[in-house]
């Protein structure tokens, strides 16, 4: 069976894995401030709707903590098959729900699938990839999930002209088609090199690395080198004992599992769950109402998609901790002046528009102030912490726990979402614009952890991670630490690329002068 082979091709299919993250966010942003969904569901007070919109969160925790064993089992690809009908499964029952406690059960199946989803994705393409551009093919997870957000957001905006419930069942059906599409393409996706690794099928891992990386020929001495380092990562997860949860506790794995759990929830904790549910609410407290508030709303969805483009063409050139570090200092400043606008042009009210949750409403050039920093931070979290935080946590584990570790990652990220998703209504409604001195402070807690904690590793191998985690540098000086898997294939090169690849070559990295 053909096989496709360009690893952009790969993440844009790959990828409708996030898009189906990011339809599930705008199916409910775009709706909860519509009559049609209002009149339909009885009003959801800000608990009720906390709980509705933390249902897809709730199902996505419980996915990516079984996407492991899933992924591990049966292969990256059939995870993202078995995805893909789960998702099927839950629009169709979210399109035909009748009361509350239906679109609940909706909503949770399509977090199952999302979980699994949002984990492995970003495994299964770090394992394609190579590594000079892995932060760009992985980050196009996150830029997946941006479109799916303003794809669904853009097609709910026109079904509200549709009256009655058939308004948005029509909306959450449409979300059920590019997940047909992900299961026709993933029939033609080669299984990851490094799974078969895992599998000790190394005459399989070889060929798919050829296919992605020497154009099938398996003597292509970039192709030797990765696969003898590939080989010895493997050599020595042999060499130790059998993998458990507890294990990624363990001495030799605690700083690279608290820093991938640390990287998901930071993600979380920024604010940027406020824009991305919320963004209704938060432009009606700005004044704004009706078509107008969901017209502005999309307009940061354009920017979020079009700032992570620009993060993508740089993320491998840029570096990890650039990014988290400069992007949580400015997200907590903005954070900090959406507080202060609210808090000085803004008073008291019982409602906005007839929605009882809004009980804050800013006026005058307060109020364009607070929508210009909105606009503003969602532009800095698509160049920064949205698209790294998933790449960072894909190259972090070894091959032994990546599906596992990344599935436990993601489910930090998602149990954080949950408690979010819950948490920002009633924060809206009981204590307003204090909401965002929170966030704010979270910003800098996330710099201050990123700067002692996450080491650089962009410009290196997966299996040249595990050295950087190995060694005892501290990680703002990890950058300094290079790569030289270039030299390896430079060798093998000059020997003709006659290169053994049944004997692993030790994966090396040097300190710089």
């Amino acid at each position: 069976m053909y096989r496709i082979s360009n690893i952009y091709v790969l993440a844009a299919f790959g990828t409708i894995g996030g898009a189906l993250f990011g339809f599930d966010i705008s199916s409910m942003s775009a709706w909860i401030g519509t009559r049609q969904y209002l009149d339909y569901f009885d009003s959801p007070d800000s608990n009720l709707q906390g709980g509705i919109t933390a249902s897809m969160s709730a199902g996505s925790f419980i996915g990516a903590l079984a996407a492991g064993y899933i992924s591990d089992m049966m292969g990256r690809r059939y995870a993202l098959l078995v995805a893909a009908v789960i998702w099927i499964i839950g629009s169709i029952v979210s399109l035909s729900a009748q009361n509350v406690g239906h679109l609940i059960a909706g909503r949770i199946i399509n977090g199952l699938s999302v979980g699994i989803m949002s984990s492995q994705v970003p495994v299964y393409l770090a394992e394609l990839s190579p590594k000079n551009i892995r932060g760009r093919v992985v980050g196009i997870q996150q830029w997946s999930i941006e479109w799916g957000i303003l794809i669904m957001y853009l097609i709910s905006y026109g079904c509200t002209s549709i009256e009655g419930p058939a308004a948005f069942r029509t909306a959450w059906g449409i979300q059920g088609i590019p997940a047909i599409v992900l299961i026709v393409a993933l029939f033609f996706f080669p299984e990851s090199p490094r799974w078969y690794a895992s599998q000790d099928r190394w005459e399989e891992a070889l060929d798919v690395l050829a296919l992605l990386h020497g154009n099938g020929d398996t003597s292509n001495p970039l192709v030797q080198a990765e696969y003898e380092e590939v080989r010895e990562a493997q050599a020595l997860v042999a060499q130790g004992a059998a993998m458990s949860w507890l294990g990624m506790f363990g001495p030799d794995m605690w700083r690279r599992t608290t820093a991938a759990l640390a990287a998901q929830i930071w993600q979380q904790l920024l604010g940027g769950n406020v824009m991305m549910y919320y963004i209704v609410y938060v432009f009606q407290m700005a004044g704004l109402t009706g078509d107008v508030n969901l017209v502005s709303s999309s307009i940061q969805y354009v920017i979020f998609v079009v700032t992570t483009a620009i993060t993508l063409c740089f993320i491998d050139k840029l570096g990890r901790r650039p990014l988290f570090i400069y992007g949580g200092i400015a997200m907590g400043a903005l954070n900090f002046a959406v507080a202060g606008l609210m808090a000085t042009g803004g008073h008291s009210v019982t409602s906005v528009d007839g929605n009882p949750n809004i009980k804050w409403q800013v006026h005058g050039s307060y109020a364009t102030g607070v929508i210009a920093c909105s606009y503003i931070f969602v532009g800095f979290y698509g160049l920064t912490w949205a698209p790294c935080a998933w790449v960072f946590v894909s190259e972090v584990f070894p091959l032994q726990y990546r599906a596992k570790g990344v599935g436990l990652a993601t489910a930090a990220n998602w149990l954080f979402n949950f408690a979010l998703a819950y948490f920002v209504p009633p924060a809206f409604k009981n204590i307003q614009w204090r909401t965002y001195i929170i966030f704010g402070v979270f910003c800098f807690c996330g710099v201050i952890h990123s700067y002692f904690m996450f080491p650089e590793t962009a410009g290196k191998t997966l299996e040249e991670i595990d050295y950087v985690f190995g060694k005892d540098v501290p990680a703002w000086k990890s950058a300094k630490l290079q790569s030289r898997f270039d030299e390896k294939v430079t060798k093998l090169e000059n020997k003709g690329g006659e290169g053994d690849p049944e004997k692993g070559g030790a994966a090396t990295i040097e300190r710089t002068q």
